[in-house]
Parts: C-alpha cells; sequence; structure tokens
C-alpha cells in the first residue's frame, strides 16, 4: 500500500459480498476470451485468483483450467463464492480463507495467477514475490485493472440519467466524514504507477497489455445502485453502525428523484489486461 500507517482488517468489506452480484456488473465473457488467446490456454494446469472476493472472475476463468482456487480473506465474500459456483454448475473451483500475504500456503504451482480490483489492498512487493514463486516457468500474472460499479463518466448520449455519483459520493462524506474510510481506519492514497517497479523489481517481465471494451449501455434500477454503493469498502454497510437504515433511507431517496421511471443507465468503462511473466 502506499501509506504504511493503514493496516488491513477484516472488517474492509463486511456486509458488502451480498451486494456483489447485485450492484456490480460481470466481467464480460469477452475477458475469457482474451486472456484464453493471450495465454494459448487449453482447459488444463491450475488457476490462482488472489482476493477472489465473490468469484466474479475466478467463475468466468475457471472453465480455462483443469482446477481453479479462489483466495480471499473475507469469510462472506468466499461463501458468496460458494452459492455463485453452485448456482453456476462450477465443479472445479476449490475455495481457501487466506490473506494474499500469507502465501504460498502448500497451495502448490499454478499456470496462471489472477487479480482483478484486489491488488491495491495487497503488501504488494512482498506479494509479487511470493506468487511468482507459485507459478510454473511458463506461467503468468494477470492483473485486471476495471471498475464494475460505476461506468464511463461523460457519455451523454444514454436512454436514462446516470447515476448521481457526485451526490451520492457526497452522501456519504455527510455520514462518515470527508476522507474516505477503509475498514477500521481511513483510505491511504494509491500510487497505482509504481506497479511496474514492483513487478520488474520482483522479477517479472512485461507487461503486456490488452484493453476490452465493453460497450453497450447497461439500465440500472435503483436497487442495483444501492447494491453498488455498498458493495464498495469505502461505503460498506458495517461503517455506518446504527446510522446504517437512515443512510439507505437517504440514499434511495436520493436515488429516486434523480432516476427516471426508476431507471439509471451507464456505458460500463473498459477493462484493461495486463500480463507479466515470471
Amino acid at each position: 500500500m502506499a501509506d504504511a500507517t493503514w493496516q488491513w482488517d477484516e472488517t474492509l468489506y463486511a456486509g458488502s459480498a451480498r451486494h456483489y452480484s447485485v450492484g456490480r456488473w460481470p466481467y464480460p465473457p469477452a475477458i475469457a476470451e482474451a486472456i484464453r488467446t493471450a495465454l494459448d490456454l487449453d482447459s488444463t494446469g491450475r488457476l490462482l485468483d488472489v482476493g477472489c472476493g465473490p468469484g466474479s472472475l475466478t467463475l468466468l476463468l475457471a472453465p480455462q483450467f483443469e482446477t481453479a482456487v479462489g483466495v480471499d480473506a473475507d469469510r462472506d465474500m468466499l461463501a458468496e463464492a460458494q452459492r455463485r459456483a453452485g448456482a453456476a454448475g462450477v465443479t472445479n473451483v476449490e475455495w481457501r480463507h487466506l490473506r494474499a500475504e500469507d502465501l504460498p500456503a502448500d497451495l502448490g504451482t499454478f499456470r496462471v495467477a489472477t487479480f482483478a480490483q484486489s491488488y491495491h489492498w495487497m503488501d504488494r512487493p512482498l506479494v509479487a514475490r511470493r506468487v511468482r514463486d507459485m507459478l510454473a516457468p511458463d506461467g503468468a500474472w494477470v492483473h485486471l485493472s476495471a471498475n464494475t460499479h460505476q461506468g464511463v463518466a461523460d457519455d451523454d448520449r444514454l436512454p436514462y440519467p446516470r447515476p448521481p455519483w457526485t451526490r451520492i459520493d457526497e452522501l456519504v462524506a455527510r455520514y462518515l466524514g470527508p476522507v474516505r474510510r477503509a475498514g477500521r481506519g481511513l483510505r491511504p492514497a494509491d500510487t497505482p504507477a509504481a506497479e511496474e517497479d514492483v513487478m520488474r523489481h520482483a522479477g517479472y517481465a512485461g507487461p503486456h497489455r490488452i484493453t476490452v471494451g465493453q460497450g453497450n449501455v447497461v439500465e440500472r434500477s435503483v436497487d442495483e445502485v444501492t447494491s453498488a454503493v455498498f458493495s464498495l469498502s469505502s461505503s460498506a454497510p458495517h461503517l455506518f453502525g446504527d446510522r446504517l437504515p437512515a443512510f439507505e433511507a437517504d440514499l434511495r431517496e436520493l436515488l429516486t428523484s434523480a432516476a427516471r421511471d426508476g431507471l439509471f443507465a451507464e456505458r460500463p468503462r473498459d477493462i484493461e489486461i495486463v500480463i507479466w511473466r515470471p
């Protein structure tokens, strides 16, 4: 992390897991196809998805491998991942409750390790070194840079209004304060530009970058945008304490007044796939 004073704790996403499938749109199948083509996957080998959350990427990629392991530090996220795996009929994934910093945890060797919207929460130099030792000689580290709760900000050709994200942020700040929260502490400043230095210092070669456009406009209900807000670490349900009902009532009132016929519309952002080789 950029700020060494911030310490991870188990409350980071407390209460958020059930909101993911409602408030965040799924990764498109084009992601799996792009990764399959780039890495010449053939349904053999093992996948390690680090910081897997509710299994959004794990379950999409699992058919490309013989077996997969999803690792996350949040038990509720893993329970949601197991539920979603059962609903999708995916049977080749093992779910493990542990922090990325505790790898390798006797998990063995993998053909691919993936990180999707999770690496910034970790001790990046430590995790990069440990995962590198878990990759096969011809393996790959894959990082997805994505935002699946909020769409493009400057698209004005939409059939319904965009969710009022600025006003939503102002409402969250009114309840939780002006500095974004993260678990029991405050969210440190992100330094994504340092990632290439971290990876090269850990012995990786690359990167190879692929951009996957999503294109189609997505219609969203008040319920879906409400869940999108609660899916974020900075507005996870536990942060509001006994003021949670009041916050949700104010949020829904804001969204209902801003929607048209109860609906919003957004164009999902492009997703960048970054591939490193050990």
